[in-house]
């Protein structure tokens, strides 16, 4: 688990939508009330699939992986630094 903020905010989105679903006026053809609540929905079914992503922890190996090519990047770049400031005191 990441911590309560992401639980929070998908279980704010669920909430959102369950509330807003009877509210929403579709199946009246193309209107602008419809093309509104289809465009709405799929809004917060976005939302709520970025949030689940978060919770679920899918990308774990990527931000894994990412660390230790930004890692060896450091050590590139101190190897770099340095090997000049030995050049330059000899």
């Amino acid at each position: 688990m990441k911590g309560i903020k992401p639980i929070f905010s998908l279980s704010l989105a669920v909430g959102l939508l369950i509330f807003a679903i009877p509210r929403l006026e579709v199946g009246q053809g193309w209107t602008l009330p419809t093309i509104f609540a289809v465009v709405w929905i799929g809004m917060v079914l976005l939302i709520i699939a970025a949030h689940l992503h978060e919770v679920l922890g899918v990308d774990e190996e990527t931000k894994k992986e990412m660390r230790k090519v930004k890692q060896y990047q450091r050590w590139k770049r101190e190897q770099l630094v340095y090997g000049n400031k030995r050049k330059m005191m000899r």
